[in-house]
C-alpha cells in the first residue's frame, strides 16, 4: 500500500477543526443555557429529544445521558411521531428538537401540534435566524465555523459541538439536582460500573455451611480439611459464642511446614493469626476488592461486631465481575 497519502495529518487537522469548534461553542453557554436547563428542572414529565438523521443519531445518544444522569428522557423519531408515536408526548412534557440548519421539515411539521397541546420547545440549531429558532420558546445555538469534512457537508464539526451541548445540559441538571454515584449506579446495575456501585460484600460472601470454620481447640489436620472442603483458601477460628478468634490460610500451612510442626498434635489456635483483617457486610464489595490488593492478601472474613457472619476471597470478586 502506497505511503504518499498522509491519514495522520488529515485525522489531526480533523481533531483541531472539532477542537476550535468546541471551543467557540463556550461563548453559547449563556442566558438561554440557563433557561433551558431551569425549564428542565421544573418539568414533570419526561424531555423528548427529537432529530433527523445525523441529528436523530446525536439526539439518541443525548436522551440516554439525560435518563442516566436523572432526567427522564427519551428519543422519538421525527418520522415516527407523524404516524402515531406522537402519542408518547403528553402535557408536562418538554421537547428539545436538534436540527444544524434549523429547517428539518418533519419537524416543523409537528411543531403545530406541539404548541397546540401547550408543551414548551427547546430547539439546538446552528441558525438562529432559522424557522425551527424562532418557533421555539429557548433555542440554543450550537453554530460553529466549519465542518471537519473538507467539503464542508457531511456532519461533522457541527455534530461534535450539538453532543457537546447535549453533555453540558445533562451534567449542569445533574449537579443542579445533587445526583449521586448511587444514583448514578441504579440505572446502570447491569454494567461493570453498576457492579462496583451496587454490589455490597453481602451480595458476594460465603455463608452458613459454604462458610469455613473451626473452633480453636481443632487439630491443624482437621482445619486443613475444613480448608480443603470450603476451597477458600482458609478458614476462621471462633469461640462458642461465634466470635471471631482468628485465621489460617494457605500461606501459615507453608510457614508451618517449613518450621517441621506437627499437625496432628498442635491445636488451630497455637498458630492461627490473630486480628486478622475483617470487613462488614454492608460494605461495597469495590472497598472489599481494594482491601485485598492494600493488604497484598487473598482473602477477607465478614464480622457484625466481632461475630463471623461470611468470607470471601478475590476469586469470589472476580466472578462477581468487580475486577
Amino acid at each position: 500500500m502506497s505511503t504518499a497519502f498522509d491519514y495522520c495529518e488529515i485525522g489531526r487537522k480533523v481533531i483541531e477543526i472539532e477542537a476550535e469548534a468546541l471551543h467557540g461553542l463556550t461563548h453559547y453557554i449563556n442566558g438561554s443555557f440557563t433557561e433551558a436547563c431551569q425549564l428542565i428542572s421544573q418539568c414533570n414529565g419526561k424531555v423528548i429529544v427529537m432529530g433527523m438523521g445525523k441529528s436523530g443519531h446525536i439526539g439518541n445518544k443525548m436522551a440516554a445521558t439525560l435518563a442516566s444522569t436523572g432526567t427522564p428522557a427519551f428519543f422519538v423519531h421525527p418520522g415516527e411521531a407523524s404516524h402515531g408515536d406522537l402519542g408518547m408526548i403528553e402535557k408536562g412534557d418538554v421537547v428539545l428538537a436538534i436540527s444544524n440548519s434549523g429547517e428539518a421539515s418533519e419537524i416543523l411539521t409537528l411543531l403545530p401540534v406541539i404548541k397546540r397541546l401547550g408543551i414548551p420547545l427547546i430547539s439546538m440549531t446552528g441558525k438562529p435566524e432559522s424557522s425551527m429558532a424562532k418557533l421555539s420558546q429557548i433555542h440554543l445555538q450550537i453554530t460553529v465555523n466549519k465542518e471537519a469534512c473538507p467539503l464542508n457537508l457531511a456532519p461533522t464539526s457541527s455534530t461534535t459541538a450539538t453532543l457537546a451541548m447535549g453533555d453540558a445540559l445533562a451534567i449542569a441538571l445533574m449537579e443542579a439536582r445533587g445526583f449521586t454515584a448511587d444514583d448514578f449506579a441504579l440505572s446502570h446495575p447491569g454494567g461493570a460500573l453498576g457492579r462496583k456501585l451496587l454490589l455490597r460484600i453481602s451480595d458476594i460472601m460465603h455463608t452458613g455451611d459454604r462458610l469455613p470454620v473451626v473452633g480453636e481447640q481443632a487439630l491443624i489436620k482437621d482445619a486443613l480439611l475444613e480448608v480443603s472442603r470450603k476451597g477458600l483458601g482458609m478458614t476462621a477460628i471462633i469461640d462458642k459464642d461465634q466470635q471471631l478468634l482468628g485465621i489460617f490460610t494457605d500461606g501459615d500451612l507453608r510457614r508451618l511446614l517449613d518450621n517441621l510442626v506437627d499437625i496432628h498434635t498442635t491445636t488451630i489456635g497455637e498458630v492461627m493469626t490473630r486480628h486478622p483483617a475483617t470487613i462488614s457486610a454492608d460494605v461495597l464489595a469495590a472497598e472489599g476488592l481494594k482491601m485485598l490488593e492494600d493488604r497484598k492478601i487473598s482473602g477477607l472474613l465478614v464480622t457484625d461486631n466481632g461475630k463471623l457472619v461470611g468470607a470471601l476471597n478475590m476469586h469470589d470478586l472476580l466472578k462477581a465481575g468487580v475486577m
